[in-house]
Order: structure tokens, then C-alpha cells, then sequence
């Protein structure tokens, strides 16, 4: 059992220390974000939901990408919530896991829908006559199970190695679980070994992922600058993956940088922004960007908005 391997039943997050003099302000800032993300997010899923014309693998991979991010979003903003009405801030040991398995399977999630899209435009522009054979009813649901399971696995390995540690502190030093920070609470270093082996695996599996996206837009890019018809076909749905891809390469490099460095020169306001980013500019950005680019997305909403049929 999980609880004979560590003695340690809760967590104290110490993230938010410095706050409590402003804990009020960003209570409020924080509900307000959480709920724009609930309100731009749904409404695209429901959107491509309700729009049979929307039924379409481009679209429905777009719907998965916003699903994910309510995922990850629901595992982190109800629990920052409670704590900027506690004085105490602490999370069960148990809670703690599962918010890191939360957060690492959705991120992880976030690069493999992306490579998704990518191969999907690819076969669109490049190969548009095989499309509706090689993106078949069949591929799309075997490709957004691959997008949302793989990564739980893979994650959920690395959970599990974290589980069986022995642990000598309580204290995290984050307002969040991070599989990571937990592995360094661990009394014996030498424990970890297999915990990073884990991890490097992780890492080089989604640089593949990543490496696959750039060569994909990189044939894609030299397949559409000799076409008029296939570069509209670029900006009007490729620009708005690259933007995706660009805002999540960004938030995820400068949240690894603090974590990994973990600079004591930094204030602790600034490290808490950039640990959040990630859950903050991709899920609110990702569909309003897609909203405003995708016309046929665009339009429907208009038409709701206007309420007319």
C-alpha cells in the first residue's frame, strides 16, 4: 500500500506564502480566468458538437484539443481556488499524485494532439485525394485515443515509480504538484534512478513528437509557396496550429528552466506566473485563436451569438 512506503500523508505547498496580502485580488482574477477558459473552451466543443458541417477530422481533433484543456485545467484551478481561501495550504498525498498525473498527461497530451493536427493537415494539403481513405472514421478514432491514452500511460508510469519512494519531507515548494518535486523530497537519491531513466524516455519520446510537427510544416511550407489555392489553405488552418504550437513551446520551456534551475534569485511571485502559464495562456488563447481563424467555427458562433438560424 501506498501509505506503508511513505509515512508522509499530506503536502504543505508553500508557493503562495508571499500572497496572503493579495490573496483576495488574485482570488477574484483567478475565478474570472478559470471561468473565461470554461466559456471559450466549451463553446467551441459544443459548437463542433451541434454543427454536423463540423464533423469533420480537422475539427474534431480541435474539439479534443479543448477537452484536454479542460482536463488539465479542472485538476489545477478548483484546488488554487481553495487554497487562496485557506490559510493553511496543504493537499493529501493521494490528491498530490493525481494532480501531478493530471498535469503531466496533460501537457504531454497537448504536444501529441498538436503532432495529430499536424499529420492531418499534412495528408489535407499534401495528399488531398487520398484524405477521406487515409483519415477514415476508423484512423480518427484510433489517433485521438492515441492522443488522450499514451500520454495517461506514460505519465501514470512515472506516477507510479513516484509512489513507491520514501519520502523525508512534506514541503513543496510550488503551489501545485509536480511529479518532479515530489521525486526530490525522496530520502534516498539513489532510489531515483529508475524514476529519471522514466523521464529521459518521456522527454525523448515527445521530441520526436515535436521534431515529426516542425517536419511536417517545414514540407508543408515548401509544398504550398508553389500553390495560391494550398497557401489559403495554409494561413486559413495551419497558422493557427504553429501559433498553438508556438504559445505552448514557450510557457512549457520557461516552466521547465525554473524547474529544473530552480533559482533562489528569482522572487517567488515571478516563479509562481511562470510555473502557471502554462495553464493559463494555451487553454484561454488556443480557442479564441481557432474561433477567430477557422471561419466555418467563426461563423457558427456568430450565428448563435446573433441568434439567428
Amino acid at each position: 500500500m501506498m501509505d506503508n512506503v511513505s509515512q508522509i500523508r499530506i503536502f504543505f505547498l508553500s508557493g503562495l506564502n508571499e500572497t496572503n496580502n493579495h490573496r483576495f485580488t488574485l482570488l477574484f482574477l483567478t475565478l474570472l480566468c478559470y471561468c473565461i477558459i470554461l466559456l471559450v473552451n466549451i463553446s467551441v466543443i459544443v459548437t463542433i458538437i451541434l454543427d454536423k458541417n463540423l464533423h469533420e477530422p480537422m475539427y474534431i481533433f480541435l474539439c479534443t484539443f479543448c477537452m484536454n484543456a479542460l482536463y488539465g485545467t479542472t485538476g489545477f484551478y478548483p484546488k488554487l481556488l481553495w487554497d487562496l481561501l485557506s490559510p493553511v495550504h496543504v493537499i493529501s498525498y493521494p490528491g498530490c499524485l493525481v494532480q501531478a498525473q493530471v498535469g503531466g498527461s496533460f501537457v504531454c497530451s497537448e504536444l501529441t494532439i498538436l503532432s495529430v493536427m499536424a499529420y492531418d493537415r499534412y495528408v489535407a494539403i499534401c495528399r488531398p485525394l487520398e484524405y477521406h481513405s487515409v483519415m477514415s472514421k476508423q484512423i480518427l478514432i484510433m489517433l485521438v485515443c492515441y492522443s488522450w491514452l499514451t500520454p495517461f500511460c506514460i505519465i501514470g508510469i512515472t506516477i507510479f515509480l513516484t509512489s513507491r519512494l520514501k519520502l523525508c519531507s512534506p514541503y513543496i515548494d510550488k503551489f501545485f504538484c509536480v511529479n518532479w518535486m515530489i521525486v526530490k523530497l525522496a530520502c534516498f537519491p539513489a532510489e531515483t534512478a529508475i524514476n529519471s531513466i522514466v523521464v529521459y524516455i518521456t522527454v525523448i519520446i515527445y521530441f520526436f513528437h515535436g521534431f515529426f510537427i516542425i517536419l511536417s510544416y517545414m514540407y508543408l511550407i515548401k509544398t504550398c509557396v508553389s500553390s495560391i489555392e494550398n497557401r489559403a489553405k495554409f494561413m486559413q488552418t495551419c497558422v493557427p496550429h504553429l501559433m498553438s504550437l508556438f504559445i505552448f513551446l514557450v510557457t512549457i520551456l520557461f516552466e521547465l528552466m525554473i524547474m529544473w534551475f530552480d533559482s533562489k534569485d528569482f522572487p517567488q511571485t515571478f516563479k509562481n506566473f511562470v510555473s502557471i502559464e502554462f495553464l493559463i495562456i494555451p487553454p484561454l488563447l488556443n480557442p479564441l485563436i481557432y474561433g477567430f481563424k477557422l471561419s466555418k467555427i467563426r461563423n457558427r458562433i456568430m450565428v448563435v451569438l446573433t441568434l439567428k438560424n
